[in-house]
């Protein structure tokens, strides 16, 4: 086995742990490029280990007081049934057309997360189910397609339709993934096996790294590190992306 693609869950770990986003979207191209799993397996691999990071996290954030239970509730349930849909399409597209699309994605959130803003607006919270709902399920219709936990969509979704503080929005978008992911993983258990031992290891770094991630999300300066990941996201996408189109 390849010694990145073990660091590359490290890494997914990582970054869920210290921003409740973004990890999740390096973990398709690790588990395909580097430990050379086929696409349309990797993606529910993925889930799982995300999940299973996500939740390690969420745990921390709640016992830190850093968790909405009414914005994690609405957007875990809408997220959740959006997941088991969105993963019904995966195997009616191409490997290639699913990796192609997925590195646009990357490219898009890559700019997206170095362009905006961490703005530190005092709302109050309010989630409207409506809006909450919708929101949710959107997030969870890209959980199951493509095999991301949506956390860099939950953060900025939870900060503006839920009106929650960045740090709340943080431990909250954490839970969604964990639930998301599961929904997720559950559908494409059925259609694909799983090759354990490797997503007991992967999982296991992963939480690790979501652990490690927790501890030092409070000492270090959380917007440059998303800028930073931001970075590693655009060069992968764009690495993907040359992959697919055979250049």
């Amino acid at each position: 086995m390849n010694p990145l693609a073990w660091l590359g869950a490290m890494l997914v770990g990582l970054s869920l742990g210290l921003t409740g986003a973004g990890g999740s979207i390096i973990t398709l191209p690790v588990l395909v490029y580097l430990a050379g799993v086929p696409p349309d397996q990797a993606v529910g691999l993925s889930l799982l280990v995300v999940g299973a990071a996500a939740a390690a996290g969420a745990l921390q954030r709640w016992k830190a007081g850093d968790f909405h239970p009414r914005a994690a509730l609405m957007f875990a349930v809408a997220g959740m049934a959006g997941s088991m849909v969105g993963a019904r399409f995966t195997r009616s597209v191409a490997p290639e057309v699913l990796m192609a699309v997925f590195a646009v994605l990357m490219l898009v959130v890559a700019l997206t997360m170095l362009l905006s803003r961490d703005e530190a607006l005092v709302m109050a919270l309010e989630c409207r189910p409506f809006r909450c709902l919708l929101a949710g399920g959107g997030v969870g219709l890209l959980t199951g397609f493509i095999g991301v936990g949506g956390g860099f969509l939950l953060m900025p979704a939870l900060v503006k339709f839920a009106r929650l503080p960045l740090r709340m929005a943080t431990g909250t978008s954490l839970a969604v993934i964990a639930f998301n992911a599961s929904a997720g993983f559950a559908a494409h258990f059925q259609a694909a096996s799983t090759d354990w031992k490797l997503a007991s290891l992967f999982s296991g770094i992963a939480v690790a790294g979501s652990i490690a991630g927790n501890h030092l999300a409070a000492r270090l300066p959380v917007p440059r590190l998303r800028q930073g990941f931001a970075v590693m996201v655009l060069a992968t996408g764009i690495w993907v992306l040359w992959r697919n189109l055979g250049a």
